[in-house]
């Protein structure tokens, strides 16, 4: 398929996929004879293998890290192991973080009061009680 094609495949953008080309985190593409970039459904997959890393909050360095273990095993910088063990450890961190905030925003939720919130007088909103 050719790049728009595969924009529309994945929900990015040709300029996405041009960028992520070259910061190396998807291999150059074959070329028709007039030039334009050809990709096979591996590009499709890896581009998802990309945006999911992403929205787990990983670092490009860290997405091109676990690509080069995914493509040949082995991790560029350090042990593959290493490398994995330290990310999840950050991904359980950044868990908890998110499920005490999810317990205290609860906590918000439940203590307000049942019934209708009445609106803000105008002009009064920010004023403290008692001045």
């Amino acid at each position: 398929m050719r790049i728009g094609e595969l924009a529309d495949a994945t929900g990015l953008s040709t300029e996405t996929i041009r960028y992520y080309e070259k910061a190396d985190l998807l291999p150059p593409p074959s070329r028709t004879p007039a030039g334009y970039r050809v990709y096979g459904p591996e590009a499709m997959d890896r581009l998802h293998f990309i945006r999911g890393a992403q929205r787990l909050g990983l670092r490009l360095e860290d997405i091109r890290n676990l690509l080069a273990i995914r493509d040949t095993g082995t991790c560029p910088c350090e042990p593959a192991a290493d490398f994995l063990a330290r990310r999840l450890a950050e991904v359980d961190a950044e868990i908890r973080r998110l499920e005490a905030l999810r317990t205290e925003m609860t906590t918000m939720l439940n203590a307000l009061p049942a019934g209708e919130c009445p609106q803000p007088t105008p002009g009064t909103w920010l004023q403290r009680e008692g001045r």
